[in-house]
């Protein structure tokens, strides 16, 4: 039982004698921006004021929203795994390595080409389309053969919501807020990770496996409908 922990250990000792060698003292040269002396670590009235900037709040809502549920999945999936699709607990690890492989994959082979050619609002529609038929998905799954299959287009919704929202949000305000933003986006994942418990298990145990697939079902066609009906300004204020 503690071959995971030592597993982890020498990959965290490794990653700290890399950064060690390769990451240099002064990544950035010293900026002439003054800081602000009353400037705070965390505060509501700098997120509230990015909240309004034209397209951010409406893409920040999608970006939430759209993978919310199958967020709320994946944090139940140590149980479902073994409680709906019976598998022992070896097996459910090989079942997380291929789901880790296929993000790996997508997010560098795929997810690059198709950023590179087609606009971010194709791209966020496209990733929302997507988590549709991924919600259908799951709705009708039974086994975990079905659940291999319908990993793989969730990855890829997944994988593009998450570099479309952050580029466009990142775009969206002046570069002197480019780090406060992307500290908001980050916030994305613990947030699921504090509600998902709680919510997941109530969905799970009160509805079934198959309440999450018709969350994102729903969820995703509002979402889609919206961002085809919304004008979301995706202009760049990095000059400011």
């Amino acid at each position: 039982i503690f071959v995971p922990v030592y597993v982890g250990l020498v990959g965290n000792l490794i990653n700290i004698m890399i950064a060690m060698i390769w990451i240099p003292l002064q990544a950035k040269p010293k900026s002439d921006h003054r800081v602000m002396e009353h400037s705070n670590v965390f505060s509501i009235r700098e997120i509230l004021r990015l909240m309004k900037l034209p397209g951010v709040m409406e893409v920040f809502i999608v970006k939430v929203f759209a993978g919310l549920p199958v967020g709320l999945f994946l944090i139940m999936f140590s149980i479902i795994s073994m409680d709906f699709f019976g598998l022992e607990a070896v097996e459910s690890g090989y079942l997380m390595s291929y789901f880790g492989v296929l993000q790996m994959v997508v997010q560098g082979l795929v997810v690059g080409k198709l950023t590179n050619n087609c606009t971010e609002r194709t791209l966020l529609r496209l990733s929302v389309f997507v988590f549709a038929g991924v919600g259908l998905g799951m709705a009708l799954m039974r086994t975990v053969w079905h659940y291999c299959i319908i990993v793989v287009p969730l990855v890829f919704a997944f994988s593009m919501l998450g570099t479309i929202t952050d580029s466009i949000l990142t775009n969206t305000v002046p570069s002197s807020d480019t780090g406060t933003m992307l500290g908001i986006c980050a916030s994305v994942q613990p947030l699921t990770r504090t509600v998902g418990p709680t919510i997941g298990g109530f969905l799970y145990r009160q509805f079934g496996v198959s309440s999450f697939g018709y969350l994102q079902l729903i969820v995703s066609i509002g979402l889609f409908v919206y961002l085809l009906k919304s004008k979301i300004p995706l202009r760049k204020m990095k000059s400011q």
